[in-house]
């Protein structure tokens, strides 16, 4: 039987590579790890996760089919968690990077209850950020 111990990486079809990986390491705070350029695909580092965009009209993109938009996306949302700041802080941030989100609230999730939030990233991806206890 199989033990899983973490999500390792998510793969995003996204319509423009520039903006999503902006959103992801300016906004989020991931680290913009490796590009492979003949592929379309950039893969960022989100603790000991990856978080890989890759074009929709590259190599690899082409074979999800249409582009996510709001006729469907490609989920219906993943979940980050998030250490060293309080909800105030996390809510304030936000706000000053004029991003818009959900009230927290106690949700379940890999770790048991805790406080979180909802937002979109600039394609609609409903991202959750869940604070760490």
């Amino acid at each position: 039987m199989l033990l899983l111990s973490a999500i390792d990486h998510i793969v995003l079809r996204v319509t423009s590579l520039d903006s999503m990986a902006r959103f992801y390491c300016d906004v989020l705070g991931c680290i913009r790890e490796r590009e492979v350029e003949e592929l379309d695909l950039v893969q960022l580092r989100a603790g000991g996760s990856l978080i890989d965009l890759v074009a929709v009209h590259g190599e690899l993109g082409k074979s999800g089919g249409i582009a996510p938009g709001h006729e469907g996306r490609n989920m219906d949302h993943f979940c980050l968690s998030v250490s060293g700041v309080s909800e105030r802080e996390l809510c304030a941030y936000l706000a000053s990077r004029s991003i818009q989100h959900s009230e927290v609230a106690t949700r379940y999730g890999a770790q048991g209850f805790g406080r979180s939030l909802y937002l979109s990233d600039p394609e609609g991806n409903t991202v959750e950020l869940k604070l760490a206890a």
